[in-house]
């Protein structure tokens, strides 16, 4: 015979709440660029509640970029790092940090971009020449365009790391940094108004395009001792990507988590992030990132295909 009483159902529903949430396992995860679309899939899905229907228990660390991220998975301050730049992650394994990759964050580098004041004389990245160009933190995907920039393009320009978005904008506009980094949506409002100009996309390398240049990394540790914790991770990572995607009201949810305009946002879904590049189950472009690696002094000598096997761990979705 069912039960009626409504105090009794109600003391039902919060006993079970309360027996999850005992049950529900914990789990670190560090994210750069709050506040970013790449970022809030993990912030915005925990919201949700996705995670915790997988049962974990999920805490979002904010770090200043890709550098950051990857000593606090190193350290086990973390359990995992998201968006991780792919040569960093290739370099600290090189070196023999306790790391794996275990799915992607971004592939193509369709949403990061640089740009200048509007009065200034740069008009492509091709004019940058014994200009200061910013970037993130070191190995992070920004730093390696950078580098790619000047090499391609044989400019005499010294990189710079300015930090998040914010801080970067904030030097670019006071004119401490000649070119700088934003991902979208950041500083789309100001592009948008005509207070500042882009200058170049990461995508216009024709080699990034191909690559997977963001990874999610891990602590070894997860991997050997907790592997059905990342399992049970990464399902609810793809639950809450295909949420995000799924029409208005993740939008309306992201606007009021971010604060960016209906306009910077609308743009950024049109412009600069499709759903493919956020794709998770495949590192692409890992030779061209491998050679990256070597070029840029993150690596003294490539990577062979077995410590390649021991490093991406990307486990097939249903796993």
């Amino acid at each position: 015979m069912s039960c009626r009483n409504p105090l009794v159902v109600a003391a039902i529903a919060f006993a079970a709440m309360i027996s999850a949430a005992a049950l529900a396992e914990p789990l670190k995860i560090a994210s750069p660029q709050p506040g970013s679309w790449e970022s809030a899939i993990g912030a915005l899905g925990n919201k949700q509640g996705i995670f915790r229907k997988h049962g974990l228990e999920v805490e979002i660390v904010n770090t200043s970029g890709s550098g950051e991220t990857v000593q606090a998975v190193i350290s086990s301050a973390v359990d995992i790092g998201l968006s991780v730049g792919t040569v960093g992650a290739l370099g600290a394994y090189g070196k023999g940090a306790p790391i794996r990759i275990v799915g992607a964050s971004q592939t193509g580098s369709s949403d990061t971009y640089w740009y200048v004041p509007a009065k200034s004389r740069i008009q492509s990245m091709r004019d940058a020449d014994n200009a200061t160009i910013g970037y993130s933190t070191a190995g992070a995907s920004t730093h390696i365009a950078v580098l790619r920039f000047i090499a391609e393009y044989g400019l005499k320009a010294t990189p710079v790391a300015t930090g998040n978005p914010a801080a970067t904008a904030t030097q670019v506009m006071s004119g401490q940094v000649d070119v700088g980094w934003a991902v979208a949506p950041f500083q789309l409002d100001a592009l948008n108004r005509g207070d500042i100009r882009l200058v170049a996309r990461a995508s216009d390398i024709a080699a990034i395009r191909g690559q997977t240049i963001r990874v999610q990394v891990a602590n070894l540790r997860l991997i050997t001792e907790r592997k059905d914790v990342l399992d049970r991770y990464l399902a609810a990572y793809r639950e809450a990507l295909d949420w995000m995607y799924s029409g208005e009201e993740p939008v309306k949810e992201y606007m009021a988590f971010s604060g960016f305009s209906q306009a910077a946002v609308e743009r950024m879904l049109k412009d600069f992030i499709p759903k493919e590049s956020l794709q998770m189950d495949r590192i692409d472009g890992v030779k061209e990132s491998m050679q990256d690696a070597v070029q840029f002094k993150f690596l003294s000598s490539p990577l062979s295909e077995q410590q390649l096997a021991d490093l991406i761990q990307v486990p097939k979705p249903g796993r």
